[in-house]
């Protein structure tokens, strides 16, 4: 199984010097890493070529013009350039525990996508470890939330796996940060709803397209861990459209979206 790491970010340099940082420091290195960048400047740019070098498998800058928020769109275009057959994704806003992508290729199965957790920093922590360029988490330190899901435990996988978060309304709850799928499995549906503008929930969207096509959705906790480094909440104008397409894609058991990754293949 050959395993793509995709990093989605847009002009937040400091933070993806951090998490390629923290990828470089992986147990097991994924086979490739693609950086979807929405639009960002020459310098985050500067930054992967530099990174490029010191990289032990191909780092692949995927970048489009600056057009607004458009995650769903370069999501498709770094999906379609991806040659492993098993996508994890991840924010550039995210620092990845060692064993985060040896644990997602333990828990892969055929058949089912993947949901994991985010433990989240407060202001001041995240402010010292981009300062300082620390990727080491420890639970137990100030400025840590949801400490409980930051131990990594895998003897408690199975318990979790199928039955957690994944009844009534949560069953559409996604991480968009931190999430794995086949990549044969996102093709099948067509990849990310290109009608999506602006934030959110384009992921769940996907989510329910995959689950309306007989994918199965499960839960690692913990496990694959990442900690999410502050940031202002993003504006939200155009959440009203897109919750729209997204219960549409509920109401009408959608399992292919019209404007998709189709057009990149």
């Amino acid at each position: 199984m050959r395993i793509s790491l995709l990093i989605s970010t847009y002009n937040w340099v400091s933070a993806l010097d951090l998490c390629l940082k923290s990828v470089l420091e992986q147990k097991l290195m994924p086979d490739e890493v693609l950086i979807a960048d929405d639009g960002s400047r020459a310098d985050t740019k500067a930054l992967i070529d530099a990174y490029r070098a010191k990289f032990p498998v191909p780092l692949i800058h995927v970048w489009q013009e600056d057009q607004g928020f458009q995650l769903a769109k370069i999501r498709n275009k770094a999906i379609a350039k991806a040659s492993g057959d098993y996508i994890v994704q991840i924010d550039g806003d995210l620092v990845l525990h060692p064993y985060f992508i040896a644990d997602h290729q333990a828990f892969a199965e055929p058949g089912s996508f993947v949901r994991a957790s985010r433990i989240y920093l407060d202001e001041d922590l995240s402010k010292k470890m981009l300062a300082e360029g620390i990727t080491h988490v420890n639970p137990f330190q100030d400025g840590v939330s949801n400490k409980v899901s930051a131990f990594r435990i895998p003897v408690l996988w199975p318990f979790f796996a199928s039955t957690y978060k994944n009844t009534g309304d949560e069953v559409w709850e996604i991480h968009g940060c931190n999430m794995a799928y086949w990549r044969a499995d996102a093709i099948a549906v067509n990849g990310y709803n290109e009608a999506f503008t602006g934030w959110g929930p384009e992921d769940k969207e996907f989510v329910a397209r995959m689950l309306n096509k007989g994918f199965k959705k499960r839960f690692i906790k913990y496990g694959a861990l990442v900690f999410h480094i502050w940031h202002p909440v993003n504006t939200k104008e155009n959440l009203k459209n897109n919750q729209c397409l997204f219960e549409k894609a509920k109401r009408e058991q959608s399992t292919y979206c019209a404007v998709g990754i189709d057009q990149y293949l």
